[in-house]
């Protein structure tokens, strides 16, 4: 038993976010995108609702998710503030990620209040990031300003909608402990 907490505290204390600038080229097989997705279906969903979808990107995929924010900020950019270099970044961020996951939400208004779907969908995310950091893939949910643009891109329905971007790749970045400021400065005991 001890070294099956010492194994989940050490994915959960050394998970970080790791941003695609940090990915390497090799691709990540896609046995191991399953494996990491399999993982957030087992996120916990009040009436089992399982509000989590997600389209992963890669390969040309990649190029089509690339060319879509290239045309929103080209779109939205506010007149003589496009910038040539902001377009390639926002192009490379994406190009140079193994993969990009769009995480949906799907709602169920006649069930439950969306943000107790949104927590169950966190939750998911949580999941695969834990599974991410085992699998020594780095991962970074990002979640643009554009965001809200992307439903007609990703085919959505009227009940779905995309809460962020998974991104991830395989890195050479030495695994470290995040920084956080002691449990007990957050934590309120009541027992009397």
């Amino acid at each position: 038993m001890d070294n099956f907490i010492d194994a989940i505290n050490r994915v959960i204390r050394t998970r970080r976010s790791i941003f695609p600038a940090s990915y390497t080229t090799e691709d990540i097989p896609k046995e191991v995108i399953e494996a990491i997705i399999a993982n957030a279906n087992y996120a916990p969903s009040h009436k089992l609702t399982q509000p989590w979808q997600f389209s992963v990107f890669r390969k040309e995929g990649l190029e089509r998710l690339a060319d879509e924010f290239g045309r929103l900020y080209k779109e939205n950019a506010a007149p003589g503030s496009f910038l040539p270099s902001k377009l390639d970044a926002i192009r490379n961020k994406v190009l140079s990620s193994s993969c990009v996951i769009a995480i949906i939400l799907k709602t169920h208004p006649e069930k439950l209040p969306e943000w107790e779907e949104l927590a169950s969908v966190a939750c998911a995310v949580q999941n695969m990031w834990l599974t991410a950091t085992a699998l020594q893939v780095g991962a970074y949910w990002s979640t643009p300003g554009t965001i809200s643009q992307l439903s007609e891109f990703l085919q959505l329905k009227p009940d779905e909608k995309c809460i962020g971007l998974f991104y991830m790749g395989f890195h050479q970045e030495l695994p470290r402990e995040a920084q956080r400021s002691p449990i007990s400065e957050k934590t309120r005991w009541i027992e009397e």
